[in-house]
């Protein structure tokens, strides 16, 4: 069995994936790298053959379900789920090394840092670390690292597009199980540049609650991707 089984999401990522696919090259003996994709039109999908990535298709445009396929079809010891448009630092690898030869139950997630030099995400990097570390709430951009046999006791990631990560996370036992890696993953401004900032962390805190309170996910979703 490998020892790590990297699953990525995707859905027209080719200009993001490189960069990512670089930063995990230094994996190709320790593991896989799976990518599920859901009807790229551009070369993401060649792209991740080129890196040797094993490569499956989702038939819906749903991230909780490409997840779980991925998961399904990895045969790695641990899971880690990254987001397409992030980045590792150079030596992410050996860092991580000492903490899967840990306890199986933790739930590793990285520091969140956001990849552009704007003072104003410095602000929101520390709202968001607050929340994860003292609060228990990562998000699925700060990559989580779950043993597969926690993965599967907690039923994995539910067939729903939107929230899949807030939905595991609340179904988990243990919230003291979750622990905050000392280095961070670098992750991409593009989804704030088009809005303000806290204008959109409110909007997804109110997405967030509307979901809490029993609205369907596909009027969420509907909003969420509104244009």
């Amino acid at each position: 069995m490998s020892k790590i089984s990297i699953i990525i999401p995707t859905i027209n990522e080719a200009n993001n994936l490189p960069l990512l696919l670089s930063d995990l090259s230094s994996i190709q003996k320790e593991g896989e790298i799976i990518i599920v994709d859901c009807g790229s039109e551009d070369k993401t999908i060649d792209i991740a053959n080129i890196y040797g990535a094993k490569v499956f298709i989702s038939k819906e445009r749903n991230r909780g379900l490409q997840l779980d396929i991925g998961a399904k079809n990895s045969k790695g010891e641990w899971l880690i789920f990254l987001h397409a448009d992030t980045r590792l630092t150079h030596n992410w690898f050996k860092k991580i090394n000492s903490f899967l030869k840990g306890k199986k139950n933790i739930i590793y997630y990285f520091e969140f840092k956001i990849n552009h030099k704007k003072i104003i995400y410095r602000v929101l990097e520390i709202l968001v670390n607050i929340r994860s570390k003292f609060f228990k709430q990562p998000y699925g951009d700060q990559g989580l690292i779950i043993h597969r046999t926690i993965y599967f006791k907690n039923n994995g990631f539910r067939n729903i597009p939107l929230m899949e990560d807030v939905d595991f996370l609340m179904r988990l036992n243990q919230k003291k199980d979750l622990k905050q890696l000392n280095f961070p993953i670098f992750i991409s401004s593009r989804k704030w540049e088009r809005t303000n900032i806290f204008l959109q962390a409110f909007k997804n805190w109110h997405f967030r609650r509307r979901w809490l309170k029993g609205e369907s996910l596909k009027s969420i979703y509907s909003d969420y991707y509104k244009k």
